[in-house]
């Protein structure tokens, strides 16, 4: 059972997923910076980088959410194995989830990394396909979080981490090809996809697909995910990280974006899944898709973005806190089910738009 809940990193995301939780919760909200805004729960500054004062700081709660840049997750999550209590994080790092299963396994809490949307709803949503299957053939997994009115030859705002975004579109992509297992180059495997009459691009990204890959080798002859933009935006990207060697300099190229890019009050999340395989002996394909928009909370109107990836981390704590999951070691996100997720308090705000 979960009573007090420790929030890593309150910015955009990390600020509503406290808010969420102090509903069902005691919340303590941590920073690098004093907070200014009035908020629903205590808040203290913490410097992660000094690792006993982290621990103290940490060691009256049940559980720790990790909203921060990817980078620094482990570092929550070698403090929450040390006490031993619940960690959770919204990381879509190949490298830094590998390090968690590895703490999971002498862990004695849940170890659930890659909580958000892409890794972790897809997923959630893409099995809620593949369980309908005796034998399966093809999983196609696409997330899109965009903005509904797109400026510039981009077509894109940082709704979201710079950082994230850049780790995807530079780290290699792990899929299914041809029954195998495999790495491909982000940014490539381009397809166009047209959704209620519009057209976009897909292109792979790195970590979507979580655990999955794992989880399905050998039951499936193609796996792939592919993040969902405006036409040409990987091309202009591959131009900036690949030609000018951008991808060498990742803070850099994160201010300029930043700077060039800010975010948008109008933004949608697609979410797309689609499935084919055998019932029985009859070939079928299923589809999954949703189109999510601005909601809003307690009166305040929040990014598509930022309650959809929230609200999903929320739902993960509320199913292990009421005892729905394995009360330890590495919780994969597609060991949840669909029904269970939307029938959370928090599953509720995609239920809302469904």
């Amino acid at each position: 059972m979960i009573k007090n809940v420790a929030v890593v990193g309150l910015g955009k995301v990390g600020s509503l997923v406290a808010i969420l939780l102090s509903k069902s919760f005691k919340v303590h909200g941590f920073d690098s910076e004093p907070v200014t805004e009035s908020f629903p729960f205590k808040t203290s500054v913490v410097d992660i980088s000094n690792q006993q004062s982290t621990l103290k700081q940490l060691g009256e709660v049940d559980a720790v959410v990790s909203c921060l840049p990817y980078k620094y997750n482990i570092i929550i999550a070698k403090i929450a194995h040390t006490l031993g209590i619940h960690y959770f994080d919204l990381t879509e790092d190949i490298k830094t989830s590998v390090e968690i299963k590895k703490l999971s396994e002498t862990s004695k809490g849940v170890m659930a990394p890659q909580c958000g949307l892409a890794p972790g709803y897809i997923a959630i949503a893409g099995c809620s396909l593949i369980n309908k299957f005796s034998r399966l053939r093809d999983v196609e997994l696409r997330v899109g979080a965009l903005p509904r009115y797109p400026n510039g030859l981009l077509g894109y705002s940082f709704n979201w981490s710079p950082a994230g975004v850049i780790n995807e579109y530079i780290e290699d992509a792990e899929v299914i090809a041809n029954g195998k297992r495999k790495y491909v180059s982000s940014l490539l495997g381009l397809e166009t996809i047209n959704i209620e009459g519009r057209e976009y691009e897909a292109f792979y990204t790195s970590g979507g697909l979580g655990t999955l890959c794992k989880t399905l080798e050998g039951k499936v002859d193609t796996l792939n995910y592919k993040t969902i933009r405006y036409p040409g935006h990987a091309r202009l990207m591959r131009f900036l990280l690949s030609e000018l060697i951008l991808k060498d300099k990742k803070e850099l190229i994160e201010e300029i974006l930043t700077i060039a890019k800010p975010p948008v009050k109008e933004d949608m999340v697609h979410v797309y899944a689609a499935v084919e395989g055998w019932k029985g002996d009859k070939l079928f394909r299923e589809e999954f898709f949703h189109t999510y928009l601005p909601q809003q909370i307690d009166g305040k109107e929040y990014r598509a973005i930022s309650w959809t990836t929230a609200s999903s981390v929320c739902s993960v704590i509320e199913l292990v806190h009421k005892g729905i999951t394995a009360p330890k070691g590495y919780l994969k996100q597609e060991d949840i089910s669909l029904d269970d997720f939307l029938s959370t308090t928090y599953g509720q705000y995609y239920k809302n738009q469904m």
